[in-house]
């Protein structure tokens, strides 16, 4: 019998007890999380809309707070705006769709035709939208513009590697060289009155609020656009700004963010600090050099220099270009035609190199770069080349790739500042920008207020843990510890291995302070079964190979199947093992297994990786006192099932990568603290959860009255098709379990990513955890708040923002914050509070961890399904079923 087949083994050492039983009445059906199908429409015709708010909250000491919303005076409620398409062509009829080239063109409109528009500013969003307010002349307006052609002399007709044309050339290719024809069509499309933001912000529905807000974002787009900003959605940033850098040719570039908002407290812009990452300007050759760690050209890559440098733009000759690629032979070797002149007469035309024709021609002597590949700018037929050595990055270039561990380490420990730091930082942006000087909002009738918004906030008491041996434990400041504690259920782990994958570690020393840190918190952990070594020599092979040589040492050196594995790793984050290890382990074997890579082998340290492996194994570290008692609102009164459900998308630069959305559902009513997860693929960059729905008939399910659902990364565009949508599948899947069971919903989405700060108004430091805001800032209507439950040691705190779309089961503001709180102190893998709840960081963690099980994979050679929209996106491989119902993610 191989050892580790595990079906039938009984695993009550390590896994959690079976689920509830199931009522006689209904079927045994599993509802998971369904494979790859494009979302499908309601099956119902009525359409769900954001709930409105019920009441405001009042439990928590009360707390005066500044935010970073600045009023915005109301505007003239009797205008309007007109919104316009654009249309921008070459002469010859073809759209002119080159990147930048709409601004530069309407800004030649407005100086050329001031008076065919009446004198009127308009907004103009870059690409097809223009606004202004009231309305132009005509419905539709025809202009002819001509720029000065910013690539002139980019690409010369006799393939010459660029550099000025002399002066004969000029007369002959005065126009084409030097200046582009455009025509312009402006057509009339929308108005968009300008009483649907007062309409808004009095709380009712109005069609035009999102399209008003719009323009008002667009018109600030616009200001910043004509001071040279680069411009990222709704952030902007400058070079004259100071940037933080991050090794690698990259730069961390902070600017601001700002929108308008609709609050409870009226029309307010949200200004935030903003951070991009930017190629660092300069030399070419220094950035390869920066970007791939080498200290000579001779180390460069240049198949990756290929790729990395595509589409970036230099200035070389004192005129930019964009390159398209680099040659495959040296600047010695690389060839070209180049038509000789003597005087104004035109001779032959010769084959010549790059590097001879800078030397005899331009009399450039070429030091760095003669035996490098040569960059190319230009179209194909027209391309011209440069040596590296004269070619320099421009500036506010963005860097789109993933960044490093130590550019991320960088750019958190480089972008931090203090609430006070923050504060004067957005008042500076405020002053400099001076919004209030520009002419739309002027002629609107709107104004920028130059304070933060002050704020009534509430500080929220931190809830009861119960710990080991009926003792309580009291939070303080967020924070708590297991010092002279025990856990309140520790597992015991008689059979255990150590490997190790060629890490510098004192396993001897790791194994005794391992197991006496454990006997502290009440676990009881054996000397491991053996100790298994990784034969250094495997070392520069392919983690798959050294993954499956490991486990063949197991299976060799191991009469069975251990509780669990301790895998010791030589690199402290994206070790390549990681992915194809956890795989093996939880796909294949169904064997926990606990990953480390030790510094510094302290109590604490060792107390983390601890309460991991409880989790983990089938244990429980703490739980909320209120979770074996009658008094946690409603949730206490009728059996309840909380979700959580978060999509992960590839990093960038890896579009094909397939996103996972995961689902974790809470486990054994009345508990909120014990979770298991499901896991799908689906196509990359979709953000809605295709197919929440499959059945799947087996002996097991959660059966439960009441279900509470927290979303985690949807966007208020969203929304709609989350009430709609998703949550029509998670009813369809409780319909298939029982025709007559209908279950009541709370639906709440949490908002990580967003751009309000809250500042204690008479405390440099941050708002204390517990805090909640649910007035001024917040909608007008929708039933909102924000909530910063973590404490905030370093930086400035970000709250959480939920937004509560759907609540059937009839939560008090008090009641629903302080669940919501609560949650927040549920997450077994810490001591302290977390800054969103407990199930989205438990989706966010499985999704992540599945994710490494494809990170290896080939798409031709692995199991791969086809959306309908004929994307192939790789299958997840199921879990071991000895796992699947453990918390493997924590």
């Amino acid at each position: 019998m191989d050892p580790f087949n595990l079906d039938g083994v009984d695993g009550s050492d390590s896994l959690p007890p079976p689920p509830p039983t199931i009522p006689p009445n209904v079927v045994p059906v599993k509802a998971e999380l369904g494979k790859i199908t494009e979302p499908q429409k309601q099956s119902s015709n009525i359409k769900r809309l954001p709930m409105a708010r019920r009441s405001i909250g009042t439990k928590g000491q009360k707390i005066q707070l500044s935010t970073n919303h600045f009023r915005v005076s109301t505007p003239k409620s009797d205008g309007f705006f007109s919104h316009y398409s654009v249309a921008i062509s070459y002469e010859d009829g073809h759209p002119a769709d080159a990147k930048g080239i709409g601004r530069r063109v309407m800004d030649k409109v407005y100086e050329t035709y001031s008076s065919d528009l009446q004198g009127k500013d308009f907004a103009y969003d870059g690409e097809k939208s223009l606004f202004t307010l009231g309305s132009l002349p005509c419905n539709k307006l025809e202009f002819t513009v001509v720029l000065d052609d910013i690539s002139s002399n980019r690409v010369r007709r006799d393939g010459s590697p660029g550099g000025s044309p002399n002066e004969s050339d000029k007369k002959r290719f005065r126009r084409p060289y030097h200046s582009k024809t455009y025509k312009v069509e402006i057509s009339y499309a929308a108005r968009i009155p300008i009483q649907a933001i007062v309409d808004a912000l009095r709380g009712q529905e109005s069609e035009h609020f999102q399209e008003a807000l719009r323009v008002l974002d667009i018109i600030l787009r616009q200001q910043a656009a004509k001071q040279g900003c680069l411009l990222v959605r709704q952030s902007f940033f400058h070079e004259s700004l100071r940037n933080l850098d991050l090794g690698g040719g990259v730069e961390g570039c902070r600017g601001f963010h700002s929108s308008f908002r609709a609050t409870q407290g009226g029309l307010s812009l949200n200004i935030d600090v903003s951070t991009t990452m930017l190629i660092k300007p300069g030399p070419v050759l220094d950035f390869l050099l920066l970007n791939q760690n080498v200290k000579h050209p001779h180390y460069i890559d240049w198949t990756k220099a290929k790729k990395t440098l595509r589409n970036l733009r230099i200035k070389a000759n004192k005129i930019e270009y964009k390159i398209t690629g680099l040659t495959d032979k040296p600047c010695r070797e690389q060839m070209f035609s180049f038509r000789q002149k003597s005087g104004n007469v035109e001779g032959q035309t010769v084959e010549i190199t790059v590097y001879e024709y800078f030397r005899d021609i331009k009399h450039i002597h070429l030091i760095d770069s003669a035996d490098f590949p040569c960059i190319i700018v230009g179209k194909s037929k027209r391309s011209s080349y440069f040596p590296l050595e004269l070619c320099e990055l421009v500036s506010l270039q963005r860097y789109t790739k993933s960044l490093t561990n130590l550019q991320r380490a960088a750019l958190v420990e480089k972008s931090r500042q203090k609430p006070n730091e923050r504060m004067k930082t957005l008042t500076d942006a405020l002053r400099h920008s001076n919004y209030n000087a520009e002419p739309m909002l002027r002629s609107a009738g709107i104004s920028i207020d130059s304070q933060f918004t002050q704020v009534e906030g509430r500080v929220l008491p931190a809830p009861k843990l119960k710990v080991g041996n009926g003792e309580d434990l009291f939070p303080r400041n967020g924070r708590w510890n297991f010092n002279n504690k025990t856990l309140i259920k520790p597992v015991c782990i008689k059979r255990w291995i150590i490997v190790n994958f060629s890490a510098r570690c004192d396993i001897r020393y790791l194994q005794t302070s391992l197991k006496k840190c454990a006997e502290m918190k009440g676990i009881l952990l054996n000397n491991p079964y053996d100790i298994i070594e990784e034969n250094h020599q495997s070392r520069r092979d392919p983690a798959p190979v050294r993954v499956e040589r490991m486990i063949e040492l197991i299976r060799s050196r191991l009469p069975g199947p251990p509780q669990l594995i301790l895998c010791i790793l030589p690199e402290r984050k994206n070790s390549d093992i990681y992915g194809p290890w956890k795989r093996k382990n939880l796909s294949e074997l169904g064997i926990p297994t606990q990953c480390i890579a030790p510094t510094k082998l302290n109590d604490q340290y060792l107390t983390n990786v601890l309460l991991k492996i409880n989790a983990k194994v089938g244990g429980m570290n703490s739980f909320l006192a209120v979770e074996h008692s009658p008094y946690m609102p409603l949730v206490s009164k009728s059996p309840t099932l909380i979700l959580g459900m978060d999509v992960s998308h590839g990093s960038p630069g890896r579009s094909e990568m397939p996103s996972i959305a995961a689902v974790v559902s809470s486990r054994r009513w009345p508990l909120i603290s014990s979770y298991r997860a499901a896991v799908r693929t689906q196509s990359p960059k979709v953000e809605m959860i295709a197919s929440l729905f499959k059945p799947v008939y087996d002996t097991e399910g959660n059966i439960t009255d009441d279900k509470g659902i927290i979303r985690d990364g949807v966007s208020e565009s969203q929304f709609n098709q989350v009430l709609n949508i998703e949550l029509d599948q998670i009813i369809e899947a409780c319909k298939h379990l029982d025709d007559s069971w209908s279950p009541k919903f709370t639906l709440i989405i949490a908002q990580k990513n967003h751009h309000t700060k809250f500042f204690q108004t008479r405390s440099p430091d941050n708002v204390p955890p517990g805090t909640v805001v649910d007035n001024k800032v917040c909608h007008p209507k929708n039933n909102d708040f924000y909530l910063c439950a973590h404490a905030g040691m370093i930086g400035t705190s970000r709250p959480t923002h939920y937004q509560v779309l759907y609540d059937e089961l009839g939560f008090s503001a008090d009641d629903l914050q302080e669940l919501v709180h609560s949650l927040s102190y549920v997450y077994q893998r810490s001591t302290t509070a977390i800054s969103v709840v407990a199930p989205i960081c438990y989706a966010h963690l499985a999704a992540a961890q599945m994710a490494q099980f494809i990170k290896f994979d080939d798409l031709s050679d692995s199991s791969s399904i086809t959306s309908p929209g004929g994307v192939q996106v790789l299958e997840l491989p199921k879990l071991h079923r000895n796992v699947a119902n453990s918390m493997f993610f924590c």
